[in-house]
């Protein structure tokens, strides 16, 4: 027996000897053709946005989103074969809807991950289904906050091992990354699709654990980002879309928006300046080198 996938990628639900399942394999390489997307999570909410690639010089401008809303606060943004990510966006709102339904209260972003994490996972099960050919970003803010008050529900400890935490406190932002494999994790900043390693480079650079980036800089930010992403495909024309959510008392009011026209020119130009200038520094370079040489040789 061989660990090459042939006979072991006919089937969801068979793993080839050293373990793998190829078909979630596949889906990934899916989402690696698809454009780029990214969350960031910064101290006052959370910006999303796509590059989203211009097939044809015939679709309309603007339409076509690919970053939706599922609840108020609540947004998603994926990477790869856009009906999947269209379904998967229908589950998601399900699920936000089920559990107001149940709970009487907007549904927490780290709830609606676990959920849908489940259910991408699901889908790696059966050999009657495939994989969801996505990667989905989740990003929301957490506005209910929760602190330990006498009239808790249940009868279990108000506090220590077992129970609340004294003054603890729920809310906030969340941003969370949803793979193939029904994996996700909680990140300050995530990126998915073609340009996801120049993204995460550029990611890593922003002081993000400290929480010290604002909305409005983590929007420019992300402007830049995508249109860094992109010069891998720069023979390709691009729309950038990007929403956010704020805080309570931020410019959204806790509510996922798309970004306000002024702001969103104002940092796609900003990115647009920023990618020439690199450019300019390259060229001086390439001049420099070039100047060396021909000294070098006289």
């Amino acid at each position: 027996m061989t660990s090459i996938g042939t006979g072991y990628d006919l089937s969801n639900s068979v793993f080839s000897p050293d373990g793998r399942n190829f078909q979630v394999e596949y889906a990934a390489k899916a989402v690696e053709n698809g454009g780029t997307a990214i969350g960031i999570r910064c101290k006052d909410g959370v910006v999303l946005a796509v590059e989203k690639i211009i097939t044809s010089k015939l679709l309309k401008p603007g339409a076509n989103k690919k970053i939706a809303t599922v609840d108020r606060h609540v947004g998603i943004v994926s990477a790869g074969l856009n009906p999947d990510g269209r379904h998967f966006v229908a589950r998601a709102r399900d699920e936000a809807s089920s559990w107001r339904n149940v709970y009487k209260a907007p549904v927490p972003t780290s709830a609606l991950a676990n959920r849908l994490g489940s259910y991408v996972q699901a889908f790696t099960l059966y050999s009657s289904v495939r994989p969801f050919g996505v990667t989905s970003i989740v990003g929301g803010w957490d506005s209910e906050s929760e602190l330990a008050v006498d009239g808790q529900v249940g009868t279990g400890p108000k506090s220590g091992a077992g129970g609340r935490v004294e003054g603890a406190k729920a809310g906030g932002p969340g941003l969370y990354m949803i793979e193939p494999s029904g994996l996700y994790w909680g990140y300050y900043g995530a990126a998915t699709g073609k340009g996801r390693q120049a993204a995460k480079a550029e990611l890593e650079k922003l002081d993000l654990v400290s929480g010290n980036l604002s909305l409005v800089d983590a929007v420019k930010e992300a402007a830049r980002i995508i249109y860094v992403a992109h010069e891998d495909s720069k023979d390709k024309d691009f729309e950038l879309e990007m929403t956010w959510i704020s805080s309570l008392d931020g410019p959204t009011k806790g509510r996922h928006e798309e970004v306000p026209k002024e702001l969103f020119e104002e940092a796609e130009n900003a990115a647009k300046k920023a990618l020439e200038g690199e450019d300019d520094e390259e060229d001086e370079g390439a001049k420099g080198t070039a100047n060396e040489g021909e000294r070098m040789e006289e």
